[in-house]
């Protein structure tokens, strides 16, 4: 068997664009399915799947290792995002295939299920971003949140720490106390509430103000308080945290989350397999966190693709905590992509279907183009004028 062609299909659905990626053999019927999404990046990955083809066309796509290794040892130029968002939406599509060829689904090939259903989560507003990123006053945020509930959701993840840099005042440190006060009033004590800083705090007591703000609230956890990469900063902010501590969504492979690892610098680790290398890299992370005792919360608002690859990855990983989802994010989903996510009482089902278990609507997508993608960042300027986190 033989790789014959590599293609890529973006489809805007407003907050971000997916970019799909099929990967097609010499067998009759036989192609593959990944996701390579990465908002504001879009056409550079898309570029750098172009870029990789040369190297993958006349390879057997069974030969997954392999395949990556190639990727990145023969294209020379250490890879940053965009090219592992590249590979891994490659390296998903290759699994898509041997599971199909093989006739079980992918979650089989990576040594059975460990659990029975998969813990889901959501974002405020259901993926519309002016929710998401423009909630800010007490009553507003009940609303939204009460909205997620009422939807099935047993947790739900909220951004409502402000624009910050060095210093967190007073005033916004006791608001966002209040926020999630009102929050946690709304949806009650069963639901499990996330807070994303977005690394917006710039110093680690920064951070701590505003954890021990929402402490009362009991998160699960609070993600990415301070900017990622740097260990020894994110340690200290673990240690003092009176709540635990995610972050890795913007790490990129185990060379980049192994100091993290080693200095227990978070509580929960959060690759993301459509950005780290794909799932075979975000398997090696799994177990290298495993064995430091740090959960997996795998990052998520991406595509229905990127969700069943998800699906499958959070089926066999032993030390899988919760998952991020964006599910129904805009009207049409299920429209472009129909896949094997069902979810039931706020948990998705163990999918049966051959590999990754999606099917690519591809009429569907052309209807809906690409389209460059919201410049929110820029909001992220203090009243002074200093550009901050966004």
């Amino acid at each position: 068997m033989k790789i014959t062609a590599i293609k890529t299909t973006l489809v805007n659905a407003q907050m971000r664009n997916w970019l799909f990626v099929r990967v097609e053999t010499d067998q009759p019927g036989l192609y593959g399915w990944g996701e390579g999404t990465l908002e504001w990046k879009t056409r550079a990955v898309a570029g750098a799947v172009e870029d990789l083809s040369p190297l993958m066309v006349g390879r057997d796509p069974r030969d997954i290792e392999n395949a990556v290794r190639v990727m990145h040892k023969h294209g020379f130029w250490r890879m940053g995002v965009i090219g592992t968002s590249a590979i891994s939406a490659i390296e998903l599509a290759l699994w898509d295939i041997l599971g199909k060829e093989l006739g079980v689904p992918v979650w089989r090939l990576l040594g059975g299920k460990v659990r029975d259903r998969v813990a889901v989560y959501t974002h405020l507003g259901l993926g519309d971003m002016r929710s998401v990123y423009e909630t800010t006053q007490p009553d507003e945020l009940a609303e939204l949140g009460a909205r997620v509930v009422a939807q099935g959701y047993k947790a739900l993840k909220v951004v409502m720490v402000p624009y910050t840099h060095m210093h967190a005042p007073r005033r916004a440190v006791d608001h966002v106390g209040r926020l999630m006060e009102a929050l946690r009033g709304a949806v009650g004590d069963d639901v499990e509430i996330m807070l994303d800083f977005h690394g917006r705090p710039g110093t680690t007591a920064a951070a701590l103000d505003y954890i021990h703000a929402v402490a009362p609230g009991r998160p699960m956890f609070v993600e990415e308080p301070v900017q990622p990469g740097d260990a020894e900063m994110m340690r200290e902010v673990t240690e003092r945290s009176p709540v635990p501590i995610a972050a890795g969504e913007r790490l990129i492979g185990r060379s980049e989350f192994a100091p993290h690892v080693a200095r227990r610098a978070f509580h929960i680790a959060q690759p993301d397999i459509c950005h780290t290398g794909g799932m075979a890299e975000a398997r090696k992370i799994a177990t290298m966190c495993e064995t430091a005792g740090i959960a997996i919360a795998p990052h998520n608002p991406l595509g229905p693709i990127a969700s069943a690859a998800a699906l499958h990855f959070d089926v066999v990983t032993p030390n899988f905590l919760i998952q991020e989802e964006m599910t129904g994010a805009v009207p049409w989903y299920d429209d472009v992509v129909d896949g094997p996510v069902e979810r039931v009482d706020g948990a998705w089902m163990v999918p049966t279907a051959p590999g990754l278990g999606v099917e690519v609507n591809e009429a569907a997508c052309a209807a809906h183009p690409y389209a460059p993608e919201v410049q929110h960042a820029a909001n992220a300027v203090l009243d002074d004028g200093t550009v901050v986190d966004w």
